[in-house]
Order: C-alpha cells, then sequence, then structure tokens
C-alpha cells in the first residue's frame, strides 16, 4: 500500500522548493596549472575563501598550481621551519646532567654484576 502511495514520485532527486528569491554565494574561479604535464584545472571557490597554493592535477596527479588572472603561477608560502624531533634521550637530558645520568648507570651496573657474580672487570 506504502508503495503505491509514493508512485510517480521521485525522492530525493528533485526539490519540491522554488529557486525564487534564493541568492547564491558570490564565488570566484581560480586556475590551477600543472607544471608536468601542462593541463589546467579551473575551479569555483567561495570569494570570501583563500585558495590553497597547490591542487591534485585530475590527468597526472601531479602537483598543480595557483595562476594569477594573467597566468602567471603564484610563488608559493615559504614552508614553516619543522622543529627538530625530539628523541627519549633529548628528553632525558632535559631532566638529567650526564653526570648525574653516569652515576645512574655505574649504581646499575654494579647492581646488575652483584646479581651474576661478578666484578668490575676493568676500566
Amino acid at each position: 500500500m506504502a508503495q503505491k502511495s509514493l508512485r510517480g514520485v521521485r525522492l530525493g532527486s528533485q526539490s519540491l522548493q522554488s529557486d525564487i528569491g534564493v541568492e547564491l554565494s558570490e564565488r570566484k574561479r581560480c586556475v590551477y596549472t600543472c607544471v608536468s604535464c601542462g593541463h589546467d584545472v579551473a575551479l569555483m571557490f567561495s570569494a570570501d575563501a583563500e585558495a590553497p597554493p597547490t591542487w591534485s592535477c585530475p590527468v597526472c596527479s601531479a602537483d598543480a598550481r595557483l595562476t594569477d588572472a594573467d597566468g602567471v603561477l603564484v610563488a608559493l608560502p615559504d614552508a614553516p621551519d619543522e622543529k627538530p624531533v625530539r628523541t627519549h634521550f633529548d628528553m632525558l637530558l632535559e631532566r638529567r646532567s650526564r653526570e648525574e645520568l653516569e652515576v645512574l648507570l655505574e649504581d646499575r651496573l654494579l647492581y646488575l654484576r652483584s646479581r651474576r657474580g661478578q666484578e668490575k672487570l676493568g676500566a
């Protein structure tokens, strides 16, 4: 019974609301040029949105660069300086000095040698 009442109606494919009085947001057209294959990619963005400096080329998947109104490539922004990776040892040195670490190492080595029944064998 429910199927008979929906016959002739395309659900989800069309809006039943009219387009009268609807204002679309302002848009700008940005053109990206692929540096490897030369293909141009035109995309629409909101007028107040900042266009990304690169876009993936749909032809060759390389990075396409943003061009200005004259067709000249826009300069890429400077990449921020990346922080060096902090290792476990770097974080350890922030908490203890090398002298303290040497003392701790000697204590642990003495403990381990005493458990095995060995004395310090040299240097």
